[in-house]
């Protein structure tokens, strides 16, 4: 009886060993078969953005690791809402999108008619970033958080608080400044306006006083022509090339206060591990090409090391919960 459970435990043993092996197999084949025709990556905004030089970027590369093209699509509109949900509707199991906390997190907090959830979609490799970074008019009577603090609260006192300007109720850069006077205990004059360009003009014409920003593009060369003064990236310690920038993190009012956009690829999340397996090794092969990290790089972007999906998630279900606690903190409400 003994040698008869035996030599059944041993076949067990094999049977559970082979099937275990076929498993691996069949899950090889899955992976090696897709993907089995052209992937689009979606953009969600129109070419010749920041997004769009992301994508073009990477194109070639990953669809050599793929073995299939990569035909990047720019579908704008809705603040980058649009081409997310033109995604999700019409996915055929090979199509991505090059997504941003613009794109995926905010919209739902601010837009009743976007219908989808941050959460709809999972990232299978984030490939840059950059530090956002506090500018003010550069005649502002200012020179550090503290002198800054300081000059928030004469400002309050005489009714006349800082003006902070913004892209919208609601935008990133709203939410971080929200942030940003919370933790301080300052009151700030928050200023709209429909995008970037018109808000940074009013800044360095002295219109508005402070802006939150992303410290890439042509960010970095206006703070060194000494048209923005830098009051602080949103980093936990000075960047390695611009030392001169304080850390807005290590201030004592101001732990943990790091903020950053990044660049990433998601699909649904209904797509198999598989096939998000394959595009994650495709991506980051493709962003092992050193031109390619030269060519980010050059513009102040910082490229992102490799994750796993597992660390992708924990990592982006972090920033969903930051972003959506912020906005619960200031009862921000979506807007018809």
């Amino acid at each position: 009886m003994t040698r008869f459970l035996a030599r059944a435990a041993a076949q067990l043993s094999t049977l559970g060993a082979g099937m275990a092996l076929a498993a691996i197999a069949m899950s090889t084949a899955v992976a090696q078969t897709w993907p089995s025709k052209p992937v689009t990556l979606v953009v969600p905004w129109p070419a010749g953005g920041p997004s769009d030089f992301v994508a073009r970027q990477i194109q070639n590369d990953t669809q050599k690791a793929l073995g299939q093209t990569l035909i990047v699509e720019n579908i704008g509109g809705v603040g980058g809402a649009l081409g997310v949900q033109k995604m999700l509707a019409g996915n055929d199991g090979h199509t991505a999108l090059l997504g941003s906390p613009l794109e995926l997190i905010i919209p739902p907090l601010t837009l009743a008619t976007v219908k989808y959830k941050p959460t709809d979609l999972r990232m299978v490799a984030q490939l840059v970033k950059a530090p956002l970074v506090l500018v003010a008019r550069k005649d502002l009577p200012a020179n550090s958080i503290d002198e800054l603090l300081q000059l928030a609260a004469e400002r309050k006192a005489a009714g006349k608080p800082l003006a902070v300007a913004n892209t919208g109720p609601g935008s990133m850069f709203h939410l971080v400044a929200e942030k940003f006077a919370q933790q301080t205990g300052i009151e700030l004059l928050h200023i709209p306006y429909k995008g970037s360009a018109p808000a940074m003009g009013d800044l360095m014409g002295g219109q508005v006083d402070l802006m939150f920003t992303i410290f890439a593009g042509p960010v970095p060369g206006t703070i060194a022509d000494g048209k923005l003064k830098a009051m602080g990236m949103a980093t936990a310690r000075p960047l390695p090339k611009f030392p001169q920038i304080a850390a807005l993190a290590a201030h004592p009012k101001l732990a943990g206060f790091e903020f950053d956009s990044w660049a990433g690829i998601q699909v649904p999340r209904s797509t198999p591990d598989d096939a998000a397996n394959r595009l994650n090794k495709a991506l980051y092969e493709a962003m092992s090409n050193p031109q390619t990290r030269q060519s980010f790089e050059s513009v102040g972007n910082l490229v992102v090391a490799p994750m796993s999906l597992a660390e992708l998630e924990r990592t982006y279900q972090a920033e969903i919960a930051r972003y959506q606690a912020i906005a619960r903190s200031i009862n921000l409400q979506p807007q018809q």
